[in-house]
């Protein structure tokens, strides 16, 4: 395609000036022409890796995107090759969540986020097992349909936060709904068992936003036959509920690692933000003294274990 502008200077200037742009894109072939293609190359090979993405045009921080697919055809794309190989590897790179209609036909997902330069060797060494995926999902990930807050556009110049503080997985939980795969999701190459919970008191309420108003030790133990790491996400809940905080927040978070048989301790402390509430009549965060319960466990979904602590 060639492209061709010409400026044209007021009367009387000394230049005029053309200029050209030539434009050449590749030849592009028939979509069907090419999943067959890919079906062909999956029926003969032991294990099929397809690699699906999104691009600059449907996610950006420049603008709202207006669905959660897949562009283009690559949903067709692995439902043919999944069908074709039971041994299918999806590949997802994207910044975001995106729904996944096939992710019940398919072998494993393996969420890969846009991974830069060395992107290639990491997923080679995760694919073969030299490393472990170790990440942990930071948001929900299910259908636009299913989502619970969905209204980002203002009208007439505004728009109402008239969800207050349940966004995301809080949403999500107190509306009842079962996301594809929930806050906080994670797999890896071994198993985990959840032996004990012990908390205690920390600092006393007084203390600042960023210190412990408490500490929680989390034993487990790597049930499995190869070394791996443990996210251990805590998750606090008052006793008496009020309706105005979240059934389940995730109060800390942290990463331990054992070989096959070997337990690890994983040591949390919980802010004192955790237990506070916004005031908005004197504009302040209030601590909000009471019991409540701390669950450990894989996931927002996958509590394993449960204490009650006093603060």
């Amino acid at each position: 395609v060639s492209l061709r502008q010409v400026v044209v200077l007021p009367e009387g200037a000394p230049l005029r000036m053309v200029g050209f742009a030539l434009v050449h894109q590749e030849p592009q072939g028939d979509p069907d022409e090419l999943i067959a293609e890919a079906v062909e190359a999956a029926r003969a090979a032991d294990t099929a890796v397809v690699v699906v993405a999104t691009t600059e045009r449907v996610e950006s921080e420049g603008f709202d995107r207006v669905d959660l697919r897949l562009p283009g055809r690559q949903d067709d794309l692995v439902h043919a090759v999944a069908a074709a190989n039971p041994n299918t590897v999806v590949i997802v790179n994207s910044g975001s969540p995106v729904e996944l209609p096939w992710r019940e036909e398919v072998a494993a997902v393996l969420l890969t986020w846009f991974p830069g330069q060395e992107g290639g060797g990491a997923l080679a060494d995760v694919l073969t097992g030299a490393h472990e995926p170790g990440g942990r999902l930071p948001t929900t990930w299910g259908s636009l349909a299913d989502a619970p807050v969905t209204r980002v556009v203002p009208a007439d110049g505004e728009l109402p936060y008239t969800e207050g503080a349940f966004i995301g997985y809080r949403a999500w939980e107190r509306d009842g709904r079962t996301p594809a795969y929930p806050f906080g999701h994670g797999l890896g190459y071994t198993d985990w068992t959840y032996e004990s919970i012990e908390p205690s008191a920390g600092d006393a309420p007084s203390a600042g936003a960023g210190d412990s108003a408490a500490t929680v030790t989390v034993r487990v133990r790597n049930s499995g036959a190869r070394p791996g790491r443990e996210v251990v996400q805590l998750y606090l809940t008052p006793v008496e509920a009020d309706g105005e905080r979240p059934l389940h927040r995730l109060a800390a978070f942290a990463g331990v690692e054992a070989g096959p048989g070997e337990s690890a301790e994983a040591v949390l402390g919980i802010p004192r933000r955790a237990f506070e509430l916004w005031d908005e009549d004197s504009g302040s965060w209030v601590f909000v003294k009471g019991s409540y319960e701390v669950a450990a466990g894989r996931s927002i979904t996958d509590r394993r274990v449960v204490a009650t602590i006093n603060v």
